[in-house]
């Protein structure tokens, strides 16, 4: 099925065009602009929340599942943009929040106001002896994973207090989220991409972390009581039998951000159809860790390869330079299973400074300001997709969701200014020769008709050359300080320009490159 060998195209709505001129990305904007998508050759987009939420996590705190927030249109504009998407050969992806809510949605709301009933959906813990809460758990955004009321209760929250937990042991959340997921399918979407999809169910009881764990700084899977349960895996078999009850059957992509041979138990024939391959986004620039890493993951197929998202320092920052973005951006295409672009991806766009007056990601604030990290330092993580600094060490998402520069601007004329401030020159990364080789490295990809199942070959030489070969295609890319010849076969495509040899007359793949060559014969 095409969610196997894909290319996907995350949109983050708020921050890709801007159509009602509020200063804020919305799906108006987003559907003028899906020609841009289209020629650029991916098979889907993926939409991060647009549903109807207070934003204190920007949209990843949902009050009501079944309605798109007003600051991005309506459900019409919505039905709008799957008619044009599918029209220009695109599929729609959405996001499902099954983790937690927002405090502002009306169960919870009844939980606040003391109803047994609602409480028992969410994680309440009645006053303990003493003033501490229930247990040690962390927060994914810095801080204790417990709020206190003022009638002296605990409720639990993984992320912000404003992102209540469901508790799924509760008999009503599973069918609770079976009526979500039936209401985005009935309305077209092709696929459904599941937050925190390790989340879920927490261990009974809600233990304290076994006596010397240190939990990974922001991330979930440090704490083996709040997710990776072996219930959770049985939510997934019965959401698979409601895609598979649509004609086609419809996809469903899982964050799961645990090591690769957990990671693979969420996908089967009755669970996930895919979850993503996180670990690319904290190899460093190593032809060794590029090739162990995807070692790991292809032992442990199908792959969903990602190196950028809304959560990441993005890779022209991350790595160093635009070169390197591209190829890094070869390399995912090249690997055998699907491929998911962050939107301006297709630009190599670099980290924005984001001052700190400006910033509005509340993993920062809750985390500590004045202590983020640098650019180009280990990538940060929120909603559990990416290893960040420790809690308290303040880490902003904001430098990946600045608004995209269009050629006529994010925004139409006389709008109010862009909800993050857009850098100084922000526009000439249009130029960007990325955006040419992105189209042409899909192009070839879909003319070549990869495998997912294809066997690879990944070696690693003195020169820091990463080598993989393929039945249908060899990937190289130069990791090293010097060109590097290429092995034969002929050129499809390179990142950068060939350079003449110094003492030969054969080209060189330069240092930051990667390039494509088919089997001679």
């Amino acid at each position: 099925m095409w969610w196997s060998e894909g290319v996907v195209y995350q949109v983050y709505p708020r921050s890709f065009a801007d159509g009602d001129g509020d200063g804020i990305g919305d799906l108006a904007g987003l559907t003028a602009r899906l020609g841009h998508i289209a020629r650029l050759g991916v098979d889907a987009i993926w939409l991060t929340p647009f549903q109807r939420s207070p934003q204190k996590d920007h949209g990843y705190d949902v009050s009501d599942y079944t309605d798109v927030d007003p600051l991005f249109g309506d459900l019409a504009g919505f039905d709008a943009l799957v008619t044009q998407a599918h029209d220009q050969g695109l599929r729609v992806i959405v996001d499902i929040v099954p983790n937690h809510c927002s405090d502002q949605h009306p169960i919870f709301q009844r939980a606040l106001a003391g109803d047994p009933s609602a409480r028992a959906r969410f994680h309440f813990v009645e006053p303990l002896d003493g003033s501490g809460p229930p247990n040690d758990w962390p927060s994914v955004f810095g801080g204790p994973a417990w709020t206190r009321l003022a009638d002296g209760s605990w409720y639990l929250h993984l992320y912000t207090p404003e992102q209540p937990d469901w508790n799924w042991r509760d008999p009503r959340t599973a069918p609770f989220f079976d009526e979500v997921l039936r209401f985005w399918l009935d309305r077209g979407v092709d696929g459904l991409r599941i937050d925190v999809a390790h989340g879920l169910f927490k261990a009974p009881g809600l233990p304290s972390l076994p006596p010397g764990t240190i939990p990974e700084p922001g991330r979930l899977r440090g704490n083996p009581h709040a997710c990776d349960q072996p219930e959770t895996l049985e939510v997934y078999r019965r959401w698979r039998k409601i895609t598979d009850g649509y004609d086609p059957p419809r996809a469903l992509i899982g964050e799961v951000n645990l090591d690769p041979h957990r990671a693979a138990a969420y996908v089967g024939d009755d669970r996930l159809h895919q979850s993503f391959a996180f670990q690319f986004l904290v190899a460093p620039w190593n032809a060794h860790a590029w090739r162990d890493t995807a070692t790991r993951l292809l032992a442990h197929r199908p792959v969903t390869w990602v190196v950028e998202n809304h959560d990441v320092i993005r890779t022209a920052t991350r790595y160093g330079n635009a070169d390197r973005a591209r190829a890094a951006l070869l390399t995912i295409l090249a690997l055998p299973g699907a491929a998911y672009l962050y939107q301006g991806q297709e630009y190599s766009l670099p980290e924005a400074d984001v001052p700190e007056h400006a910033r509005q990601d509340p993993a920062w604030h809750r985390s500590g300001p004045s202590r983020g990290s640098a650019p180009g330092s280990a990538p940060r993580s929120a909603q559990d997709s990416a290893p960040g600094p420790a809690n308290g060490s303040g880490f902003s998402r904001d430098g990946c969701r600045v608004p995209l520069p269009w050629p006529t601007g994010f925004s139409p004329p006389g709008a109010a200014p862009p909800w993050l401030p857009v850098p100084s020159g922000w526009k000439s990364h249009l130029a960007s020769p990325t955006l040419a080789l992105t189209r042409d490295a899909i192009a070839v990809r879909r003319s070549l008709n990869l495998s997912p199942d294809a066997p690879v070959t990944l070696t690693v030489d003195d020169d820091d050359r990463l080598i993989a070969e393929m039945p249908e295609l060899t990937l190289v890319v130069a990791m090293g300080t010097t060109p590097v010849p290429l092995p034969p076969g002929e050129v499809l495509l390179t990142s950068g320009p060939l350079v003449s040899g110094t003492l030969t007359s054969e080209s060189l793949l330069p240092p930051d490159a990667a390039a494509w060559l088919a089997p001679l014969g």
